[in-house]
C-alpha cells in the first residue's frame, strides 16, 4: 500500500488544518468535555462531513478527518458521519448515532438520525426529541440511552450487507478515534515531562520514562497505520483488526500517560482528562479489543467452531 496522500488528499488535509487550527487551544473550564458546536459548523460549511463520498478522497481522506479531530480539545461527532452515513444512509440529517444493545451511545442526545445494530439487521431512526436519555458522566463525550418507544419506530435499513457495512467502518472510525485521542494524550505527556523538574532535572530526562513515551510512540504509530490501511483495503478483517489493536494499545497506554502526570492528570484544569476519559469510553466500544481480535480471527482463519461441527 502507498502510504502517501494523493494531491487531492493533500489539499483537504492542508484546509482541514487551517480549520483545526483556529479550534486547537480551547479554553477548558470545568465540565467533563467541551462542546464542538461551533467547529462542527464550520466543518459543515467546509463539506467535511461528505469526504467520504468524493472519489478523488474516499475513506482515507475520512479518517484523516477523524484523526485530526479526535485529537482537538473539543467534541464533534466526526466518524460515524464521514465513514458510516456515505454507505448506509448518505444524506441522512446529522449528527449521527451508532447503537449496539443498550449501552450508553455517544451523542445519543444531540443526533437527528440513529442506527440501530439488532442481530444481523440494521434500523435506521430519525430521531425525535425525547428519544435520547442524556446521561451525567465523565467520559468526556456527551452520552445518553435511547428509550424503549423510539426503538419501536426504527425501520430496516434497506441495504443488501447492511450490518457488515456497518460493523467495518464503525471499526475504522473507532480505530481512527482512538488513534486521534492518543495522540493527543502522548503530546499532552511529552510536553508536561519536559516541564516538570524532579532531583534538578525534568523527569524527562530519565531513561525509564523516556522507555515508556517511546513504547507509547510506536503502539500509537501502528494503531494510526493499520487504520489507513484498513480506509484504503475495504477489508473486513483490516477493520477489526485496527480496532482491537488501537482498544488494546489504548488501554497500555493511557495509565502511563496519567502516571507521569501525577495528580495533575486527573485535573479539569489540565487536558490531560480530555483524550483519556474519551480513551476510557471507546475502549469497551463494539464489545472491546477482545472481541475485534476474534473478528479478525475468524475473518482471516474463518469460524473454529464451524470447523469442529463439520
Amino acid at each position: 500500500m502507498n502510504f502517501s496522500f494523493t494531491e487531492q488528499q493533500q489539499v483537504a488535509a492542508d484546509a482541514l488544518a487551517q480549520i483545526l487550527g483556529r479550534f486547537r487551544d480551547a479554553p477548558l473550564h470545568t465540565e467533563s468535555y467541551l462542546p464542538g458546536s461551533a467547529l462542527d459548523a464550520e466543518l459543515q460549511d467546509a463539506g467535511f462531513h461528505d469526504v467520504g463520498t468524493d472519489p478523488d478522497l474516499g475513506a482515507v481522506s475520512a479518517v484523516d478527518l477523524v484523526i485530526q479531530v479526535a485529537r482537538q480539545r473539543l467534541t464533534v461527532e466526526i466518524a460515524a458521519s464521514a465513514l458510516v452515513r456515505p454507505r448506509l444512509c448518505p444524506g441522512a440529517p446529522r449528527p449521527l448515532a451508532l447503537v449496539r444493545g443498550t449501552s450508553p451511545v455517544r451523542f445519543g442526545a444531540e443526533a437527528r438520525t440513529a442506527l440501530l445494530v439488532t442481530g444481523n439487521e440494521v434500523l435506521r431512526l430519525d430521531v425525535q426529541p425525547g428519544d435520547f436519555a442524556p446521561l451525567t458522566t465523565l467520559f468526556a463525550y456527551p452520552l445518553a440511552k435511547l428509550t424503549n418507544e423510539a426503538r419501536a419506530r426504527a425501520v430496516p435499513v434497506p441495504i443488501e450487507g447492511a450490518h457488515g457495512l456497518l460493523e467495518q467502518y464503525w471499526e475504522i472510525g473507532l480505530a481512527a478515534e482512538i488513534a486521534g485521542a492518543m495522540q493527543s494524550a502522548l503530546n499532552s505527556t511529552v510536553e508536561y515531562v519536559t516541564q516538570r523538574k524532579q532531583f534538578g532535572q525534568p523527569i524527562g530526562a530519565f531513561q525509564a520514562v523516556q522507555h515508556r513515551l517511546a513504547e507509547a510512540a510506536v503502539l500509537l504509530e501502528a494503531a494510526r497505520w493499520l487504520t489507513f490501511k484498513a480506509a484504503d483495503s475495504g477489508d473486513a478483517a483490516d477493520a477489526a483488526l485496527a480496532t482491537g489493536y488501537a482498544q488494546d494499545a489504548a488501554r497500555r497506554v493511557a495509565y502511563d500517560f496519567h502516571q507521569f502526570h501525577g495528580a495533575m492528570g486527573l485535573t479539569l484544569e489540565h487536558p490531560l482528562h480530555l483524550w483519556t476519559y474519551r480513551l476510557r469510553a471507546l475502549l469497551g466500544e463494539l464489545g472491546g479489543a477482545a472481541s475485534r481480535l476474534d473478528c479478525a480471527a475468524v475473518a482471516v482463519w474463518g469460524d473454529p467452531t464451524t470447523s469442529r461441527r463439520a
